[in-house]
């Protein structure tokens, strides 16, 4: 009879931490756990129990089982039934060690919550690889903690239960309208949706028969002479004048933080395009940790903006040639279009 009943009190909720942690890696496989294709997803937690999150403020995620890093990835393809690995400090985790981990959660299609600190995000983040479902902690509070399980729980089941809508999931919707608002915006400014960027509502694009709109105003056609090679100002000149232009929007854009709440306009997307803009106008590159401090928010709530815009294509990652060990983010050619065409707009 007890022989039955340990492992059903190990897969509940309420089995006492310190138990499970001594438990350890000998505990045998979960059996008949939610899971996949159940209401609660198994959690697998890897590090201190000092470090673990409060897995009971979500209905929707259930602890399963907590283990030190050198026996996490063994652990997670044997057990078969886990939805998310929560890894912490994963800066102290050794190098081998760190990609067996990831190995085993790409195998088992796992969601992976990655805890490190900022100094360390380069390197963490260049040793994830981009195929993982990934949230990343920096210097997380307990709402971020509790955000980062709820993404991983929605992007594991693509579901939203009634259980699980707090504040956590309101700040991931509101997280992504803002971001598809934005896709949309730059669509419009590259020209995606036909026309020429910019153009208002009403007026034809270049190219279509004006006769058709008798009731527009248009200029007379004229015939422009081509100016001489030697006043057209090199394309490298021009690239760092817009740098300086956008470096001088984005110091200005910090000043306002001297003279009123930094939150009242925080802007994190639109700060890293800017800042990605002005770096690719001056050819250089530009690393994760660099890009969370330019978005002027906490860095865990940066990640997950550069997640959610890379996700949207308007961030893509690339790796240093020169550093196997550290990426960079850029943007995407449509992102960068629009933004020359809405920097040459403002220059009219």
């Amino acid at each position: 009879m007890m022989d039955h009943e340990a492992p059903t009190r190990r897969d509940s909720p309420a089995f006492p931490l310190h138990r499970l942690a001594d438990a350890g890696a000998g505990a045998p496989p979960m059996t008949g756990a939610p899971g996949r294709d159940g209401t609660a997803s198994p959690l697998l937690f890897v590090g201190p129990p000092t470090a673990l999150p409060d897995t009971a403020a979500l209905a929707a995620v259930r602890l399963a089982n907590m283990l030190p890093p050198a026996r996490a990835a063994g652990y997670i393809r044997h057990s078969g039934l886990l939805d998310i690995v929560w890894l912490a400090a994963a800066d102290t985790v050794e190098g081998a060690m760190l990609a067996d981990i990831c190995a085993a959660v790409g195998e088992q299609e796992c969601h992976l919550i990655c805890e490190t600190s900022l100094t360390a995000l380069d390197r963490v983040a260049a040793a994830i690889p981009a195929a993982l479902h990934v949230q990343f902690l920096v210097d997380a509070d307990p709402t971020d903690k509790l955000v980062a399980l709820a993404a991983a729980r929605r992007t594991r089941h693509r579901l939203v239960h009634d259980v699980a809508r707090d504040d956590a999931m309101e700040r991931i919707d509101r997280l992504q309208d803002e971001v598809a608002r934005i896709s949309r915006l730059l669509a419009d400014l590259a020209g995606q949706r036909g026309g020429l960027a910019g153009t208002p509502t009403g007026f034809a694009a270049r190219g279509e028969d004006l006769d058709d709109y008798p009731g527009q105003v248009r200029s007379p056609p004229r015939d422009y002479a081509a100016i001489p090679r030697s006043f057209v100002p090199e394309e490298r000149l021009i690239d760092r004048q817009r740098a300086k232009a956008v470096r001088r929007m984005l110091r200005q854009r910090r000043m306002r933080e001297q003279y009123f709440p930094a939150d009242l306009f925080a802007d994190p997307a639109w700060d890293m395009l800017l800042d990605l803009y002005a770096a690719r106008l001056e050819r250089q590159p530009v690393s994760v940790s660099s890009l969370c401090i330019a978005a002027a928010v906490p860095a865990t709530t940066a990640l997950r903006w550069i997640k959610t815009m890379t996700d949207a294509g308007l961030f893509v990652r690339e790796a240093d040639p020169h550093d196997g060990r550290r990426i960079f983010i850029a943007l995407a050619e449509a992102a960068c279009d629009a933004l020359a065409r809405y920097f040459e707009a403002l220059e009219e």
